[in-house]
Parts: structure tokens; sequence; C-alpha cells
């Protein structure tokens, strides 16, 4: 297919509260360096180039950037990035999403405990001084485990009401998390992992979250069980197959499949190279068919 004239609202849009996004968006993830996403000593991202796709991505029409405090490397900050590439000022239409709960030290170590309230606050504070805004767009709280989210959500539904977020996520969850935080502050979106062959067991979660108007962020939905690597070994036939028919990419395919599982699921692909972001974008005018929708499926449920 035919990437260059295609913008991001070919893949439609949905609202996160009163915040209208296109489907297809970006993730500063792969941003910072070179390789695996947070692999210790790898080459830090040339800068120039990584500004680049950032400004060519909102000239293509994304206005939904997805993003951390601690997506960074020896050099390179992905907020830091966003703000010297699209600040002073943003685009009035561009929607930040970032994420708070882990936290890295200087030398890239994860902590091993979860964020305090107090921490919260101080991830909140430090995503918007690396940003240069005064609010915060959207703050997903990423957890680990299944342990009440109660006290942390709270804590950043007090940020909320003091006017730091406008509104609040989830990330890496379980189904029983959603209700929990719900029953606190509205939820706008839930951002897990999720894409062909990778967690069929949260089909039905997708849907319920899309009964209750709270939109669907598959992240790894491209490099599957590569993660943070990005994709990794031979691709499944099914896939190719579809991607030849559309003279597509299987990338492409995997993100149009995440698309047609329903109009609030969004996609937040990354990259460092300005080709697969044309492409990733793309993607979002694809339309598949009844019968490689059912091909795709069929793939999915067997967990490949």
């Amino acid at each position: 297919m035919t990437n260059e004239t295609i913008t991001a609202a070919a893949s439609g849009t949905w609202k996160l509260g009163d915040l209208t996004v296109n489907r297809i968006g970006f993730g500063a993830m792969r941003l910072t360096q070179t390789g695996a996403a947070f692999a210790p000593g790898a080459t830090p991202s040339d800068r120039g180039r990584a500004v680049g796709v950032l400004r060519r991505a909102v000239e293509l029409g994304v206005n939904h950037i997805d993003t951390a405090a601690f997506y960074f490397s020896s050099l390179r900050s992905a907020n830091e990035l966003i703000n010297s590439a699209l600040g002073g000022p943003y685009p009035d239409d561009l929607v930040i999403t970032t994420k708070v709960g882990p936290a890295r030290g200087p030398a890239g170590d994860w902590s091993p405990h979860a964020a305090t309230p107090a921490e919260l606050r101080g991830q909140v504070e430090e995503n918007l001084r690396q940003l240069g805004r005064d609010h915060l767009d959207v703050v997903n709280l990423r957890i680990l485990g299944t342990a009440s989210i109660a006290e942390r959500f709270g804590a950043l539904a007090d940020l909320r009401d003091a006017g730091l977020i406008r509104h609040l996520g989830l990330s890496n969850i379980q189904p029983e998390h959603l209700a929990e935080a719900r029953a606190i502050a509205p939820v706008v979106c839930v951002q897990n992992l999720y894409g062909i062959g990778m967690r069929p067991e949260h089909d039905e979660f997708l849907r319920t979250c899309g009964e209750q108007g709270v939109a669907f962020v598959p992240f790894y939905s491209i490099a599957a069980a590569g993660r943070e690597g990005g994709a990794t070994g031979a691709e499944a036939e099914e896939v190719l197959a579809v991607a030849r028919a559309h003279d597509a990419t299987p990338a492409q395919i995997r993100l149009a499949w995440t698309l047609h599982r329903g109009p609030h699921v969004l996609a937040i692909p990354g990259t460092g190279n300005p080709e697969h972001l044309a492409a990733n974008v793309a993607a979002g005018a694809l339309r598949l068919t009844a019968d490689e929708l059912a091909l795709l499926d069929a793939l999915h449920r067997r967990g490949a």
C-alpha cells in the first residue's frame, strides 16, 4: 500500500474524556536509544532524527503521543525530545499521555517497589517539568501484580482535582482494577499488552472497556512476544497471507487487526525510523475483509 499521503485521520477518532484523538497515535518508548528499549549500554538515538520523527508524526496527523519520564537512555529523555520537537507552544489538538508508577534510577535500574502516593506526585511533577506543561492531559497509573490500587489511584484523583491532571487511565492491569478505579474517579483509557495471539483471554475485557466508554490501548501489538526488543522470529503465515493481499507489511496488518477490534481501540506504535512511522500511520487506512478477520481471529485465539 502507498504510505506517503495517508494521515492518521484515516484511522477514525475516539474521545479520551473531552479530548478527541485520531486512533493511530505514537509511542515514544523507542525514541531514546537504538535496539531494545531499556537495554543497558545501548547506543543513544540520534537526537536530530528523533526530533524529526516526532515532527513528522504531527505532520501526518498524529495527535496522541504516549510517553513517560522513565523513557530515557544515557543521553536521551523521551519527554525532553517531545518538548524540544513540539513544545513552545504545543499544537492545540495534541494529547500527551504519560505513565507513573515505575521508577528508574539515573543508571537505568528499576525500583523494586511500587510508588507511594507521595512518590506518584513527584513523578507527576517530573513529567510536568520535562514536558514544559502546567497540566498533564492523561496520566496512566501503571502497576504490577494484582494488589489493590485504591490508595495510589486515589492519590492521582486528588491531583486531578487539583488541576495537575486532566484525565486518568490505567496500565498493565487486571479487569478487577478497572472497577476499583472507576469507583474513585473516571477512567478514560486502559493500556494493556494485547495483539494477535497475545492475551486472547482479555478479549472480553477489551469489549467491557468499550461498553463502558473506556479506550483500550494495546502495547506491543506489533512486537508481540518480542516486547521491548521489537518484533522477532518468523511471522505467522496467516498474517503474511493477509499482508500480501493488501500489499502491506505484517506490522501494518497487526495494527489494522488491532483497530478492527472496536472503535474504542487505539494504537500507539513506536519507532525512531521515519519510514516505519509513515507505514504505521498508513495502517489506519487498511480495511480488512470478514474472511481476513476470521483468519486472524482464529490465529489470535490459538495464542500464536
